[in-house]
């Protein structure tokens, strides 16, 4: 098929169209490649996907790299240009939209909202028009487990209530999976809206847990535990995302009778490990015990994540990759883009 992934140069942005590529799909990768953290990593992704740094400059230049074999194209754009965003949906008619791009960050949401609502809502909006007047045959979009906020029963169900966010970050996710309901609804878009937990793997942002504590081991500086270690995440391998969206790819919702082509999904391990494994898991890896300051809650936050996945499972979904795996592998690649 002929795919939109948005956030291209993002962290799971990055690793599916990769995977994508390799299945034999051509893609057309779009980001604004925005500076809410250290663009060179951002650029580094692309190169892994055959676009230089410079390619990266120019509106829909193709790669020169062989390894994909012309069928992987970048586009620099942000979501929320309303005159180009059209323009790029009627030449390259897309088939299916992957909308991975977004403002991310709990934390940065309380600091910079208006952010927030022009990526996550002016933008999503802007997504939600182009694939309703180019018949777009299935819109995925990133959600997040944030929308769960402090419910209390566990594990975490899309039949939950999430009327409750306790972020900005939070709201604007709910707020897309309204938007992709009324779209859905409306004008029979299907779309499906990703809740993902807790990623972490290879190329991860430098603002995520796992990526701070290696940082902070490797500089021998403490590490940073909020909520005194209290805490629990439904911690997800990125392969184990990756293969999530590629089996909700291949089994779009469908309209009955009584309810629109529209569902919300949870990407998740499905087994919530404590944040003193997951530390336990990174000394290991680097063969050191970690210095540790203790701090309290920060705002935005949640005790525990924790996600029901009978749902995808049902379609052949399995989280296969256990922390001490991933953290490893996570370990070793940043050690070696960091020449350490």
């Amino acid at each position: 098929m002929k795919i939109l992934v948005t956030g291209a140069a993002g962290f799971i942005g990055f690793h599916l169209s990769k995977a994508l590529l390799a299945k034999g799909h051509t893609i057309v990768g779009l980001d604004n490649i925005n500076d809410y953290y250290d663009v060179s990593l951002k650029y580094a992704r692309l190169n892994e996907l055959g676009i230089s740094k410079e390619d990266s400059e120019i509106y829909l230049k193709e790669s020169a790299s062989s390894t994909y074999k012309q069928s992987f194209k970048f586009v620099r754009m942000n979501l929320e240009d309303r005159d180009n965003l059209p323009k790029l949906f009627k030449n390259e008619k897309f088939e299916v939209v992957i909308n991975l791009g977004a403002q991310a960050g709990v934390r940065y949401s309380i600091e910079n909202p208006e952010t927030y609502i022009d990526s996550n809502v002016v933008g999503f909006l802007n997504i939600l028009e182009c694939c309703r007047n180019n018949n777009i045959q299935h819109l995925l979009y990133a959600s997040s487990s944030s929308v769960y906020g402090t419910n209390k029963k566990t594990p975490f169900s899309t039949d939950d209530n999430v009327d409750h966010p306790i972020s900005l970050y939070a709201a604007t996710k709910k707020s897309n999976e309204l938007m992709a309901h009324t779209y859905s609804h409306l004008f029979n878009v299907p779309t499906t809206g990703l809740r993902f937990f807790t990623v972490y793997g290879p190329w991860g942002r430098p603002d995520m847990a796992i990526y701070l504590f290696a940082d902070a081991i490797s500089k021998e500086r403490p590490i940073k535990v909020f909520n005194n270690g209290n805490m629990s995440r439904d911690f997800t391998y990125i392969d184990d995302i990756v293969n999530g969206i590629e089996i909700l790819l291949a089994n779009p919702p469908e309209k009955t009778a009584d309810k629109p082509a529209y569902r919300v999904s949870n990407i998740g391990n499905g087994s919530p490990q404590s944040l003193g494994d997951f530390i336990k898991a990174i000394e290991t890896s680097f063969g050191v015990e970690a210095k540790k300051e203790f701090l309290p809650m920060q705002p935005g936050d949640v005790p525990q994540t924790w996600a029901d996945v009978s749902e995808i499972e049902k379609l052949g979904y399995s989280s296969s990759i256990k922390i001490e795996k991933g953290v490893q592998e996570f370990v070793e690649w940043f050690k070696n883009y960091h020449n350490i």
